[in-house]
């Protein structure tokens, strides 16, 4: 969510001088859509709420750090979101180094739109959410908040192939849930086109 820079300003000074409705302000406005980030890479619910509640307690600490004139309010929040479920997920999940082959991943895990068109946005979510906790926070770091491999890599604490083996583990997955074909199906459909 943008807000324009005198809104974004208002909230911040509010919030660095305590006043309540500032804070209660922000909170309001961003709830919906950060509670969604943090349940994107916690499927347990507790545990989403758990990473909004502490994503959110620092963000009114550091605040006061944030530069109205030099980033985005919504996109500051989101960060601080995203790293704070990345700390409990690292903190709840093992993730495992693995041996890896490189996949060239864009061209062996392709979904045509029509699949995704028959979708709802929440329905994909839930084909995402039933992932393998590591497997489904490599995909939505990678995917859906542009993370490299070697951000990954250093957030999660694995090796960049096992990073890109995970989003290859996970369009493969996906695949198959969105569309319903195995390795073998897509096969047979692409001889019969």
């Amino acid at each position: 969510m943008n807000l324009p820079k005198h809104q974004a300003s208002e909230l911040v000074s509010g919030c660095v001088n305590n006043n309540r409705a500032a804070q209660e302000a922000l909170y309001k406005l961003f709830y919906a859509d950060m509670v969604r980030v943090c349940h994107s890479y916690l499927p347990d619910k507790e545990l989403a709420k758990e990473a909004f509640n502490t994503g959110f307690l620092k963000v009114f600490q550091s605040i006061k750090n944030f530069d109205v004139e030099k980033g985005e309010l919504g996109g500051w929040i989101r960060k601080i979101m995203i790293y704070t479920s990345i700390d409990l997920c690292r903190k709840e999940l093992k993730f495992t180094s693995l041996t890896l082959v490189d996949h060239d991943q864009d061209d062996d895990f392709f979904i045509q739109a029509s699949a995704l068109e028959k979708l709802y946005f929440e329905d994909i979510l839930a084909k995402i959410r039933t992932l393998p906790y590591a497997t489904q926070t490599v995909f939505n770091l990678y995917e859906m908040d542009g993370f490299s491999h070697k951000e990954i890599a250093e957030q999660l604490n694995i090796s960049e192939g096992t990073s890109r083996w995970h989003l290859a583990e996970a369009k493969k997955k996906l695949r198959i849930l969105l569309t319903g074909l195995t390795d073998g199906g897509a096969e047979r459909r692409d001889k019969a086109v």
